[in-house]
């Protein structure tokens, strides 16, 4: 990303819009242009919110980004955004970008105290999808009825375009896929000459597309994975609770869907990859176990129940050990031989690499972290065991541990951030529960990382700190181990990239 940035200014950029706070610090070491800092996340519905959380807003300030992009469409504001832009300009005094779809939600974020508007979200929203292209027009009605400046974002692919929103009024203007991603820009090359010769799109070779699907017990993510690892047309939806049935019926219709959304992009497919939770018999393509969070799924032949109803060749695994195949790969484990990969959300996932080979045990039933009894006749378990480590460190325990102060996983960890009562306490909580369990396996593994991932893990450096520090004091021989516990970086497609990426190796493509 620093590279990107600094090949940028050598063009004239007079600053930079990046996401996190590790690229945010990296460009503002290699260059001195002002940052627009955001941090993309996934809120519990399954879809992106941008910069919902203070402490997301604190570490892109403390990275050096002078600007916070923050999302304030109406269901951004209907989950705290404007109360977020009122604190930040209280507590952080940093000035504010607000991304809008609509002149209604300008005006709110105006009120509330922003510094700058952004159209980034028009053509993004429910209310706006209708307008796929950039609109010169609802430029100049923000700078019309607002008296703050308006930046111009989205949907801006040509230099005309940028000057047509300067010369609607626009302050600035903010250009991203146009100039940042090469398959794009290529792919605009190539259109414009296959229409001009043959009045046809030319098809893009990608033999080794795979479509994967993370199969969860709350949510079902999928996308189409290119040869060189890129995400196309991510989507999340809802996963049914009706049993099998309507869990491939559900598999079946977005497989569907993305065929379709991989033929009008000029892409032709080489598999399905599916990562679902419980455990799998990737060579035989079943379900070997499912607790009740997915009812029905145990002894599911899926392989063969999707190759009959679809024409594709069907790749199978775990999702916590897909997750655990996109660390080693791709992420926090990159060259790490031993580590464990958790995942932390409805319910608790686990994979292990041992030596460097993920393990599996004899009867595809190694893994299971969630199920590990840390209080004997504790509280009972999907499993049907009681005391296992998934009842006191899911999403469910969170909550309960806070007392029923909260109704999102989401708003207690950033407020558990800020350290505000009873949030900081519950979130200690959980991570004593959690390391519990964790002690166990480093203690018989003697792994060199744990990577935190799910709705709990992700990006939660407080629970990072906690862990670090519970068992360095609760581990044998801990400065012998030099034990990491990291967050994922990997966000909330790990789980797809990872099956996509065993499905490529099982084909021997790409």
């Amino acid at each position: 990303m620093s590279r990107f940035a600094r090949a940028a200014e050598r063009g004239g950029a007079a600053g930079f819009r990046v996401n996190g706070p590790r690229d945010v610090e990296a460009v503002c070491k290699r260059s001195r242009l002002p940052v627009i800092g955001i941090q993309k996340r996934i809120h519990s519905d399954g879809e992106l919110l941008i910069t919902p959380r203070f402490s997301d807003a604190r570490k892109l300030v403390a990275a050096g980004a002078v600007i916070l992009g923050i999302e304030c469409t109406r269901r951004a504001q209907d989950v705290g955004a404007l109360d977020l832009i009122r604190r930040i300009k209280s507590d952080l005094g940093t000035l504010v970008m607000a991304d809008v779809a609509t002149l209604p939600e300008a005006i709110a974020a105006q009120t509330a105290g922003a510094d700058l508007i952004a159209s980034t979200m028009r053509g993004y929203t429910p209310e706006t999808d209708s307008n796929q292209l950039f609109e010169p027009a609802f430029i100049a009605e923000l700078v019309a009825r607002l008296r703050i400046p308006i930046v111009a974002e989205g949907r801006i692919e040509t230099p005309e375009q940028a000057v047509q929103a300067l010369e609607a009024g626009a302050f600035s203007v903010v250009v991203g896929t146009a100039i940042t991603r090469p398959e794009t820009i290529t792919s605009r090359f190539v259109a414009a000459m296959a229409e001009k010769t043959t009045g046809a799109m030319i098809s893009r070779p990608n033999a080794a597309a795979i479509i994967s699907l993370d199969l969860g017990a709350t949510n079902t993510n999928a996308a189409i994975v290119s040869s060189d690892d890129t995400l196309e047309c991510p989507s999340t939806e809802a996963t049914p609770k009706q049993g099998k049935n309507a869990l491939i019926d559900h598999i079946v219709a977005i497989t569907r869907r993305k065929m379709m959304e991989a033929k009008s992009g000029g892409m032709s497919i080489a598999a399905l990859a599916v990562a679902t939770a419980g455990w799998v018999n990737p060579e035989e393509g079943k379900i070997v176990y499912a607790t009740d969070n997915l009812p029905g799924w145990t002894e599911t032949h899926l392989v063969r129940e999707l190759q009959q109803r679809l024409d594709l060749r069907v790749i199978i695994e775990n999702d916590a050990n897909a997750f655990a195949i996109a660390e080693r790969h791709f992420g926090a484990a990159t060259g790490v031989c031993d580590f464990i990969c958790l995942t932390l959300g409805t319910g608790v996932g686990g994979a292990v690499f041992s030596g460097g080979r993920l393990l599996r045990g004899n009867n595809h039933l190694a893994n299971a972290i969630g199920h590990i009894v840390i209080h004997p006749d504790g509280e009972q378990c999907t499993c049907g065991l009681r005391g296992c480590l998934e009842r006191y460190a899911n999403s469910a325990a969170l909550l309960r541990f806070a007392s029923g102060c909260y109704s999102s996983v989401e708003e207690l960890i950033q407020d558990a951030q800020a350290r505000v009562e009873p949030a900081s306490q519950a979130l200690a909580r959980y991570a004593e529960e959690l390391s519990i369990g964790l002690v166990s396996l480093v203690h018989i593994l003697d792994p060199q990382l744990v990577v935190l991932a799910g709705g709990i893990g992700e990006g939660n450096s407080l629970l990072v700190e906690h862990l670090n520090a519970l068992l360095a004091r609760q581990t044998m021989a801990p400065k012998l181990r030099r034990l990491r516990i990291v967050a994922s970086t990997l966000g909330y497609h790990g789980a797809t990239y990872g099956a996509a990426h065993a499905a490529r190796l099982q084909l021997g493509v790409g």
